[in-house]
């Protein structure tokens, strides 16, 4: 691999004196405890708790950087300014910084998500490209993102597997979305999955995408036709767990 730069990543931040605020009132993770060098993943959703962006949030002083996908990046900043209203909020990109990523550096901070993803960082872009190496190591540990693999307005965020991953606080109180996640966790309701199986047992009423680069279809599927020893481990365990409670 040369270099460690995210080409598919973009940078939007997020500042004035009410940043903080705004976007606590919006996402799934709490961003006012947000701290420089501890990303969080985070979903922003529909009212009936379907993912319709998520990206990883850095505090940058009292700035938040947002590390989403690149051809998301315009569209993610138009459903911000919608909901900034009045608020003294300015949401902007920031092409100063790039998003990189190394399986084993081990001076940078670990991927929020799951630390077998390896270790993500904020700095200016060099001269390479680590995109396609981190997604197919993503992949590889059954984690997906980004609004191909996600669906937009399509997939509740527990079934993202979002829980699992870190990406949603139940105790920082309301934000888009909020009412019928917390009901799902606090009802142990996440009966579909998000899961990678081979392509050529791919059932079209079920993919999210195709990916036959990796042959892999991302698919929504019921908990109780999964295979636990087809899982990756992370989620065999928590779907184990759930059925346990």
């Amino acid at each position: 691999m040369t270099g460690t730069t995210l080409r598919d990543r973009a940078l939007l931040r997020i500042s004035g004196e009410e940043a903080r605020p705004f976007l606590q009132g919006l996402l799934t993770r709490d961003v006012v405890k947000l701290t420089e060098g501890q990303p969080r993943w985070t979903g922003l959703l529909t009212p009936q708790g379907k993912a319709l962006f998520d990206f990883i949030l850095w505090g940058d002083g009292d700035d938040v950087l947002i590390d989403c996908e690149a051809a998301q990046a315009d569209a993610l900043a138009k459903r911000l300014t919608l909901y900034r209203l009045r608020r003294k909020v300015t949401i902007a990109h920031d092409d100063a910084l790039a998003v990189h990523w190394s399986p084993d550096t081990v001076d940078q901070p670990l991927d929020p998500r799951l630390p077998a993803l390896g270790h993500r960082w904020l700095a200016p872009a060099d001269d390479g490209d680590a995109s396609a190496p981190f997604r197919a190591h993503r992949l590889s540990l059954g984690i997906f993102e980004g609004v191909a693999e996600l669906g937009q307005d399509q997939t509740l965020w527990l079934e993202s597997n979002a829980e699992e991953l870190n990406g949603v606080d139940y105790d920082k109180g309301c934000y888009v979305g909020q009412e019928n996640t917390a009901r799902m966790h606090y009802r142990n309701k996440v009966n579909r999955r998000l899961v990678a199986v081979p392509l050529d047992q791919a059932d079209d009423k079920r993919q999210r995408a195709a990916l036959p680069d990796v042959g892999l279809s991302v698919e929504l599927r019921r908990v109780e036709t999964l295979d636990p020893a087809a899982l990756p481990a992370w989620l065999a365990a928590a779907i184990a767990d759930q059925a346990a409670q």
